[in-house]
């Protein structure tokens, strides 16, 4: 199973800022995930906080309770929480970093995550597809299918 993290102010995607976020509410966004999930044969857990300290139990906790990755978007968190950091660079499991928008073409403090360090990945600014490459990805890295190389070695190679 894989833990979905929503951070701050997610539960206000469809009201807040829907020039950067869109119209889609949190509980269609959730929703959305589970689909894709299901097309996958991945299940998924979806969590909202405003609370940071929930936010770290949630990951502190993840692999003791089963969960096989995290997916998270932690909101402002992502930009100066070393708590976060710690708590994702404490644990096994692959955490991957999703944003709804470019955060690279936002005001000048959000183009820096101190969490993206101590993730597998990070996707932004793909809107809700930057879950479904994120659930994609960890499908692959859960089943243990290997990239080959392709046929015609002289063929660019996927980074």
């Amino acid at each position: 199973m894989i833990l979905v993290l929503h951070g701050a102010n997610l539960n206000r995607l469809g009201t807040r800022q829907p020039e950067i976020y869109g119209a889609q509410t949190l509980a269609d966004l959730e929703n959305q995930i589970s689909e894709w999930a299901t097309a996958l044969d991945l299940r998924v857990q979806c969590q909202q906080t405003n609370l940071e300290g929930v936010l770290l139990e949630a990951v502190q906790l993840a692999a003791e309770q089963g969960f096989e990755a995290i997916i998270i978007n932690p909101g402002a968190w992502t930009h100066y929480s070393y708590a976060l950091r710690d708590a994702i660079a404490g644990q096994p499991l692959p955490v991957l970093e999703v944003h709804l928008s470019n955060i690279h073409a936002r005001e000048e403090f959000r183009h820096t995550s101190v969490i993206a360090p101590v993730c597998a990945g990070s996707i932004v600014g793909l809107g809700a597809q930057g879950y479904r490459l994120a659930l994609e990805y960890l499908n692959t890295k859960l089943t243990k299918l290997e990239y080959s190389d392709p046929p015609n070695r002289n063929a660019p190679r996927m980074a």
